[in-house]
């Protein structure tokens, strides 16, 4: 049987009819005589494989992997030959994208060598962004090229989380991929950034639950009774200022001026400072926290006074079973609470209630306008009882007019 030459014209049927390599070789490779640098590799089962050998301009051999005989014909490998030399003429090198993808970290490696480093250094946030990485993220794209990551696959990820969670909870993941995949494309990782153009679902957020006043006094009779008093004072705090838990829980001693009765606040939700105006009621509380020598701290931990305390959900919880409340307030309503009567106090604006709680925006405020509608309606009703009095006013005049002065002739 005649062995077939390794370079010859190569047709389908050609190829289709080359045997398999011998056991005792690597494989086979045969030249298309019509093709320069075409080649096609045949294995120990069989199966052919189209490749273009080449030299780039810098004098360095290269090979670079077309397809499978079958799902690729000779006539289009030869067309992608044909591409790929243009490319080697021109002095690049057809692997260079291919090379930039295998060199592409993965979802897990840029994120945790490159990107919170960075978080740590310049986001107060970082450890959401730690935290939602590790419980969602890694999971779902951490093995994925950075590169390989598609608008598709975070608009499916996106709807996902929204479905079991909330949109409020898939806009918190969508941000965090578009601050990564920002920086991979300001460190030119990627050429794309494919969080572009993923619209945010509308949240709807403006949970409003305040206690009344008699939930109020229940709430406070059972944290009375609790016997974790440094929690208790926390949520009291909160409770008495509206300062918002984590606040709460980050208070000095030093920040704390009893005698002018001003809380320093050295940082916000909103990366500034404010002065929380503490009032009676909350300097006496703060008074009567125990205090620890060494510790910072005004609500210092219980295993470890030189950190803040942590966790006071528990003690939330306790009272709200005792008082018989809604188990689902949380402690976030203690602030909407805080709200809620000055708002319904008829003579504290919301421009005074937004300064109070520290919003950026008078938007924030406006969540508690209607409470405020009975000093609407007093002003209403000012107004009103102003004009009718003014009415009566100009008609008693009149009539005193026209008693006065028989003559008079009133003006129609």
């Amino acid at each position: 049987m005649t062995k077939q030459a390794t370079r010859f014209d190569f047709t389908n049927r050609a190829i289709k009819a080359l045997p398999a390599a011998a056991p005792d070789t690597k494989g086979d490779e045969y030249t298309d005589k019509c093709c320069a640098g075409l080649k096609i590799s045949v294995g120990l089962s069989s199966r052919k494989v189209f490749w273009y050998r080449y030299t780039t301009l810098a004098g360095k051999k290269r090979a670079i992997r077309i397809g499978d005989f079958g799902g690729i014909d000779v006539a289009e490998a030869r067309q992608t030959v044909a591409k790929y030399r243009a490319i080697v003429d021109r002095g690049g090198d057809p692997q260079d994208a291919r090379d930039r993808v295998k060199a592409m970290p993965t979802f897990e490696e840029f994120v945790e060598s490159q990107y919170f480093p960075y978080a740590v250094a310049v986001k107060r946030s970082y450890k959401d962004d730690v935290s939602r990485y590790k419980n969602h993220l890694k999971a779902k794209f951490g093995k994925s090229r950075l590169v390989a990551i598609s608008k598709r696959d975070i608009e499916q990820h996106h709807a996902d989380v929204a479905s079991k969670q909330s949109p409020a909870t898939a806009n918190r993941h969508l941000a965090l991929l578009s601050a990564i995949m920002r920086k991979g494309l300001e460190w030119n990782v990627i050429d794309i950034n494919p969080c572009q153009g993923v619209k945010q679902f509308r949240e709807n957020n403006c949970r409003q639950v305040f206690l009344s006043m008699e939930q109020i006094g229940a709430y406070m009779l059972a944290l009375d009774a609790d016997e974790n008093k440094v929690a208790v004072g926390a949520l009291k705090l909160a409770l008495l200022t509206g300062a918002r838990r984590g606040e709460v829980l980050a208070a000095k001693h030093a920040d704390i001026s009893l005698d002018q009765g001003i809380w320093l606040l050295p940082m916000t939700k909103n990366g500034r400072s404010r002065h929380v105006s503490l009032s009676a009621e909350a300097k006496a509380l703060i008074s009567s926290m125990p205090r620890h020598p060494e510790s910072p701290w005004l609500f210092p931990g219980y295993l470890d006074p030189m950190k803040p305390a942590h966790n006071i959900t528990k003690t939330h919880k306790r009272a709200l079973l005792a008082a018989k409340l809604p188990i689902s307030t949380r402690i976030h309503d203690l602030r909407h609470t805080n709200a809620s009567v000055m708002a319904s106090s008829g003579v504290i604006s919301l421009m005074t209630i937004q300064k109070n709680l520290g919003h950026s925006t008078p938007d924030m405020s406006l969540r508690y306008a209607h409470l405020a509608d009975k000093t609407l309606h007093e002003a209403s009703s000012f107004v009103g009882s102003a004009v009718t009095d003014a009415v009566a006013a100009a008609k008693a005049k009149l009539k005193e007019a026209e008693e006065t002065n028989p003559e008079f002739e009133a003006v129609a």
